[in-house]
């Protein structure tokens, strides 16, 4: 009788000792995974219990709030988000009308919300850079190597002559959201079209160049320098600095100068041919017109000071 087991044989006992394995594997296994299983439900329960228990009630006017929010986030309302701006107005209603990137509809919206009636709440608020001097329009003493931002080149003197001009490292186009700022030939632009209002380009400014003013008109004239030197100082600084030789401040009594430095009140300001004249006898062109439809400091820098 031979002793060989044939193929076919040797393929069965192989596959019982598989299925022996795993059937072993099973007997052993399966208690276990039964327990865990069983745990694992009972934990689920009871954090379910206790979600719902410890659970913190949301007054559902805040969820109706925020939805009416632009949820941007930007700090213009002074809050950190718009999560916190909606709890603070639910509390203090007087807080109304702080969100500038959403505008009166927002405004509107939240009064709908808390059942309130809103009056007037002005012209919306847009950022204005009081300099217009580009990089050739500046006198400067050497080749900044320094970190490549305002907040500081602005803590070394002598970076520019003028202590009172746009230094041109865009710390006010880093902080804009909305890519509403750019720099152009070392001069901050700000893109109307774009801008919603929020404040951060102002507050990111360490030479408090870019001033929030209500735009009660599309365009809006306005004085592009900051610069309290005297005439003759400012002429050896810039090219198009205002020099406070009271030109506009003879033409319309919308114009003062104070300190050298003409100013212009952007609550009251109309526009009329006073202020037209005004800003055509302005020796520099310090007196420009800025908005979603005007040149503003885009404008070559035709003018400058007369000897």
């Amino acid at each position: 009788m031979c002793g060989c087991v044939d193929e076919q044989t040797h393929r069965r006992i192989y596959k019982e000792m598989i299925l022996a394995d795993i059937y072993q594997l099973w007997q052993g296994a399966w208690p276990a995974g039964v327990t865990m299983l069983v745990l694992g439900s009972g934990f689920a329960v009871v954090l379910l219990i206790a979600s719902e228990k410890l659970k913190v009630k949301v007054d559902p006017k805040i969820e109706q709030i925020q939805e009416a929010l632009p949820n941007l986030d930007c700090g213009a309302c002074g809050f950190a988000g718009c999560g916190q701006y909606a709890k603070a107005v639910l509390e203090n209603p007087e807080l109304l009308g702080k969100c500038a990137p959403g505008g009166p509809e927002t405004s509107e919206a939240i009064a709908d919300v808390l059942n309130l009636q809103i009056s007037d709440s002005g012209a919306p608020k847009r950022p204005i850079v009081h300099c217009r001097a580009r990089s050739a329009d500046k006198t400067t003493y050497g080749k900044y190597q320094g970190i490549p931002t305002c907040i500081s080149a602005n803590a070394l003197a002598n970076v520019q002559a003028c202590k009172f001009g746009c230094l041109g490292f865009g710390d006010c186009v880093t902080a804009c959201k909305f890519d509403a700022l750019g720099i152009v030939d070392g001069l901050a632009i700000v893109d109307y079209g774009k801008c919603t209002g929020c404040g951060a380009c102002s507050r990111a400014c360490p030479r408090n160049l870019i001033e929030m003013v209500p735009f009660r008109y599309e365009n809006l004239m306005i004085i592009a320098c900051s610069s309290k030197e005297s005439g003759k100082s400012t002429r050896a600084m810039c090219k198009v600095g205002c020099i406070g030789c009271r030109l506009c401040a003879k033409q319309t009594e919308q114009f003062r100068v104070e300190y050298n430095l003409a100013r212009l009140g952007y609550e009251e300001y109309q526009p009329t041919e006073q202020a037209e004249t005004a800003m055509e006898k302005c020796p520099t062109g310090v007196i420009i017109r800025v908005g979603k439809t005007a040149l503003g400091t885009e404008q070559p820098a035709e003018k400058v000071a007369k000897g």
